[in-house]
């Protein structure tokens, strides 16, 4: 591969969808990628429009993903897309990461990385034997902030971890959305398209994935309670964890979506036997250090974070907000530059290889098997992780 932009291709993402936007802002901030061709929507009207609107020859904009794939393939290198974001609800995941793969294509996919652990599963099995390179799109592990955090863990700077907090309360499914025709609450509330979780799918895998990331430890067990309290939803809309870490750690995790006018307020603490740490999404540019023989500490993105991955991650200087768009962002760029490193015969950095992959998504899946396993059966207390 020269020394070029990467080629993206789009499936879902169209004008009728809302996290489209967000991938291209995300996928296009650092001069990285372009665009370059798509099937947008299952309609094909949305879909041509949505190409329109992204400037893209009416030759590249598909009818089907299955389309883009098999005449894409034929294109020349530096022609036909190097990657496909697939950007669509749960259950239609698998079916074209599956297809990329077969037909040479890196894959960037929104979670949860498929519709069941079985899937997951066969994903990888696929992933390992293409070597081609796969990310998954967990936001809040792009963070700077949440970055150093998970340096200063692992440097030790608080001694053995003991306690992990983490919660994701959310508002807006508050009341009955799905009857109302938003199409962002009818697919996540129904159990055909979302899976076997909602709110615990939709958020509390961000949640998840934020305590493994940071701590570097594993789940190992967890004690759950899922609720509906919305009359008549189909699946979760609140619960809470229990948790228990491989190196005998102990947590809780809490993911709702009626806890009414709250945003996206995702929140963890972690602390050691010499220290801890908090970080908060409404406030993602600041973290807190609390140290058990010292005053409190306020590190700021840019300024007081010293740590490598931090400025590998930091776009601005101090004083500069950065946020939800630029830890997007994150994922893109590292994973671009890890798929340009390969391409060339390099070894990708540390640094353009800290992206979620494959193994963050089977953990996901096994997250949402596991909670949802124990959050509705009062009579066994602890279920071990991934084992259901």
């Amino acid at each position: 591969m020269t020394n070029r932009k990467l080629n993206m291709g789009m499936v879902g993402g169209g004008t009728d969808a809302f996290i489209g936007a967000i991938h291209r802002l995300a996928a296009l901030m650092d001069n990285q990628i372009e665009l370059v061709c798509g099937c947008f929507s299952v309609d094909p009207e949305i879909s041509k429009e949505s190409g329109k609107l992204y400037y893209l020859p009416e030759n590249r904009v598909y009818e089907s993903y299955q389309e883009m794939f098999e005449k894409e393939a034929l294109l020349p290198e530096g022609e036909r897309m190097d990657f496909v974001s697939i950007v669509t609800p749960n259950f239609v995941h698998f079916d074209p990461a599956m297809m990329a793969l077969e037909n040479g294509f890196h894959v960037v996919l929104d979670k949860s990385i498929t519709f069941t652990l079985d899937e997951a599963l066969k994903l990888k099995e696929k992933l390992d034997e293409s070597g081609l390179t796969f990310a998954l799109t967990h936001t809040y592990s792009g963070y700077p902030a949440v970055k150093h955090a998970k340096k200063m863990v692992a440097d030790g700077a608080f001694g053995k971890i003991r306690k992990v907090f983490v919660e994701y309360p959310q508002g807006w499914l508050s009341s009955k959305l799905e009857d109302a025709g938003n199409p962002q609450a009818s697919w996540r509330t129904d159990p055909k398209r979302s899976g076997k979780a909602g709110c615990m799918g939709d958020i509390g895998t961000h949640a998840h994935h934020l305590a493994e990331y940071i701590t570097g430890l594993k789940v190992t067990e967890l004690c759950a309670e899922l609720n509906v309290f919305v009359p008549n939803r189909l699946l979760d809309d609140d619960g809470a964890a229990l948790l228990r870490f491989d190196n005998g750690a102990r947590g809780t995790l809490m993911a709702t979506q009626v806890a009414a006018g709250v945003e996206n307020a995702i929140k963890i603490r972690i602390y050691g036997d010499k220290g801890g740490l908090e970080w908060a999404q409404m406030e993602p540019n600041s973290l807190i250090i609390n140290w058990l023989d010292a005053p409190m500490q306020v590190l700021r993105v840019g300024t007081s974070m010293d740590s490598e991955i931090a400025a590998h991650n930091t776009r601005t200087p101090g004083g500069h907000p950065e946020g939800y768009l630029e830890a997007f962002a994150n994922i893109y760029r590292n994973f671009s530059m890890t798929v340009r490193a390969r391409a060339n015969g390099q070894v990708p950095t540390a640094e353009m290889l800290d992206f979620p992959g494959v193994e963050d998504g089977i953990r996901g899946m096994q997250f949402i098997d596991t909670v949802v396993s124990a959050g509705y059966n009062d009579d066994v207390k602890w279920v071990k992780f991934g084992e259901v």
